[in-house]
């Protein structure tokens, strides 16, 4: 049986034994563990959805989420009293239209991390981005408010919104899984 540590003592080892610097140090810690040589495992995971939802080390992508689509909204209707904010509409509105509902769709899709590499997930959530805000603009067209910027900002932040909070759910019953899994593998 291999003996458990810390991540703070595990690293402390290696900086005192190897005389190097923290930063390539933890650098060396990231490798291992993306190469599968350690495990590094949450000593208090969280036992809610409520507990994953505020932690910050597994939900900062939907928390980014949420401020990236509030941001923009707030930016879109300032920018008729304060047009210094135009180019930072622009910005925020491009991924606005061009990234988050792709990305809240993304992360709803394939809930576990390893599943995509970072340029996959970069680049489904663009091109779902470019397939969706069109069907939203579709049923937007029959609709009585049809497509102008109220309709079309309110849609899009509901859409991106409700799907993040779908990926929350499923990417917590993942984690719920992976604990499951991985208990019953160290009682075996």
């Amino acid at each position: 049986m291999k003996k458990e540590t810390t991540l703070e003592e595990y690293v402390k080892v290696l900086v005192e034994g190897k005389k190097r610097s923290l930063w390539s140090t933890l650098r060396e810690v990231y490798e291992k563990s993306k190469r599968g040589e350690i495990k590094l495992v949450d000593p208090d995971p969280p036992k809610t959805i409520v507990e994953y939802a505020f932690r910050l080390d597994y939900s900062l992508w939907f928390w980014t989420t949420i401020t990236l689509v509030l941001l923009t909204l707030i930016v879109i209707y300032a920018t008729s009293t304060l047009p210094q904010l135009l180019v930072l509409r622009y910005v925020l509105g491009t991924l606005y239209v061009l990234y988050l509902p792709g990305f809240a769709l993304v992360e709803a899709l394939y809930p576990i991390e390893g599943d995509l590499k970072p340029l996959e997930r970069l680049a489904l959530s663009i091109g779902l981005s470019l397939a969706v805000v069109p069907l939203i603009g579709l049923v937007l067209n029959y609709t009585p408010w049809g497509i102008r910027l109220d309709p079309v900002t309110v849609s899009l932040a509901l859409y991106t919104l409700g799907v993040s909070l779908i990926a929350l759910a499923r990417k917590y019953s993942a984690f719920k899984i992976s604990r499951v899994l991985s208990t019953s593998s160290k009682r075996t």
